[in-house]
């Protein structure tokens, strides 16, 4: 009302072009987390990976050493100097995992077979014996119970529990070959296990060292683990480090909303959750933790198998895409590839079909688990009210101003359906954790100047990376200065 109409229509007709070209430099709203290796750890490779669409490199302690993730992390780092983007550095802690021993040769479990599951000492490698570091397993474990070996793919289950050889008879029910180190799941048994592990503090106290942004804590039972974790990090001095559960078993389930209270965002690890809980219920379960994770407005992380087949072949199956497509649809913040790009044989081209199918769904409108979140503060209502003025406006564009990086998260969880959250704060530290929120793409601008002229130069440069037009209304979140000071503020802006 009391606008230009012609000028309304051209608008329109410009941004109805602009969607239907698509342009390759436009925003994903979901981010991507890759997990570098042999396939992707020198500096070329994971500058390819930084400019298919990688947001964030994991770094996974389960493989390698200090020494050799350290000249992974310079690589990144020195990368990160002339990126325009920037990536951040995930690093995934081992955990407290129960393993088989290490073996000689190759054992041939076959359907059927009897073997002993024993907790003591290794023995002979011709032996019928597996070998496994978890003392209170024999203690543990019943007739009938089930133990899963890497990852599902082979299963035995409980005849007879011999606690004074300290060792379990068991049948193979799902047969293969065995080799050293094969993570063992025990399926509703709550393990007797610290959430830290010696090991675990160690590169804790690494990660702190060297300015990683993120810690995976794998194996997250309780909040308790996040709690010991970040005990470490502050007694490891340097910057605090954000917080990631990683939600493998069912316990983590079943304490999730302390879980999803205590971290910074949380990662459905779908590989140990999916032997930990019946197959047929992990897409209920993926579901039911994005949702949580939504309404408390924490990031969450879906990840593993992904695109399992492109380890191998040039391209997903359409099973693959489809799930890709679920994880977009559920408004993910991020979703996470492991050994596709680690040790694959096409770690660039699986970056490149994870960006293609979250362009393309994000196009439609997403399952919208927010919508049953309630603001619990003021910043919250300010957050969710600048999402709903920019769908009510079609705007394009939220500009935030954000020293520590709160409100770009917060405006992040409220799920804008059609702009982009553009977030400026002054230290690149917190301009890389923000890539881990949805839809937000994150800027270092000084933000002590007077806050008109901040609001000012963040607009120009929008306009200069051709952001934003000339006419169109921008949402901005941003200091006001009033008789009383300065205080947050939602402003209505149009590009001049």
């Amino acid at each position: 009302p009391g606008g230009d109409p012609f000028h309304a229509a051209s608008l329109l007709r410009r941004r109805l072009l602009a969607a239907m070209a698509a342009p390759e430099h436009d925003y994903r709203r979901t981010k991507i987390v890759c997990t570098l290796g042999p396939s992707s750890s020198t500096t070329e490779q994971i500058d390819q990976l930084a400019s298919a669409g990688m947001n964030i490199a994991r770094l996974n302690m389960s493989h390698g050493d200090h020494a050799s993730h350290l000249e992974v992390i310079r690589r990144v780092q020195a990368l990160n100097e002339r990126l325009e983007h920037p990536i951040a550095l995930l690093l995934d802690l081992r955990g407290p995992a129960i393993r088989t021993g290490d073996r000689h040769g190759q054992l041939s479990l076959e359907v059927g077979q009897e073997f002993h599951v024993s907790v003591g000492p290794t023995g002979d490698p011709e032996e019928r014996t597996i070998h496994v570091d978890y003392q209170d397993m024999v203690r543990q474990l019943k007739v009938g119970d089930r133990i899963t070996v890497d990852n599902g793919l082979i299963n035995l289950e409980v005849l007879e529990v011999r606690e004074h050889e300290r060792d379990l008879r068991c049948r193979v029910l799902d047969g293969g070959v065995l080799g050293s180190r094969k993570h063992i799941n025990l399926p509703g048994v709550r393990v007797n296990l610290p959430s830290i592990t010696d090991q675990d503090a160690a590169d804790i106290r690494f990660a702190a060292d060297h300015h990683v942004d993120f810690l995976a804590v794998s194996f997250v039972r309780s909040a308790e683990a996040v709690h010991d974790a970040r005990r470490v990090v502050a007694e490891a001095g340097g910057r605090p480090i954000r917080i990631i559960a990683k939600i493998e078993n069912q316990e983590g389930i079943d304490n999730l909303d302390e879980i999803i209270d205590a971290a910074d965002g949380v990662m459905v690890a779908r590989g140990d959750l999916g032997v930990e809980v019946e197959f047929d219920l992990l897409p209920s379960v993926q579901r039911d933790m994005v949702r949580r994770c939504a309404i408390a407005g924490k990031p969450v992380i879906v990840a593993t198998h992904l695109l399992e087949s492109m380890i191998d072949h040039p391209m997903p199956t359409r099973a693959e895409v489809t799930d890709v497509a679920n994880a977009v649809y559920e408004q993910a913040d991020a979703v996470m590839l492991s050994g596709e790009t680690a040790t694959g044989k096409h770690p660039v081209r699986c970056v490149s079909v994870l960006d293609r199918i979250a362009r393309r769904v994000e196009q439609e409108r997403g399952l919208e688990f927010h919508r049953d979140r309630e603001p619990a503060s003021v910043r919250d209502q300010l957050a969710r009210s600048a999402c709903l003025l920019a769908d009510s406006l079609g705007s394009r564009a939220i500009v935030v101003m954000t020293m520590r990086g709160l409100m770009g998260r917060l405006v992040s969880s409220f799920r804008p359906r059609g702009a982009i959250i553009y977030a400026f704060t002054t230290t690149e530290i917190v301009r890389r954790r923000l890539w881990l929120s949805r839809s937000v793409v994150p800027f270092t601008l000084d933000l002590t100047e007077e806050p008109e002229q901040v609001v000012l130069h963040a607009l120009e440069l929008l306009k200069a990376h051709g952001r934003v037009e000339s006419g169109e209304p921008v949402v901005v979140v941003a200091n006001v200065t009033t008789n009383y000071g300065q205080s947050n503020a939602i402003q209505i802006r149009t590009i001049e």
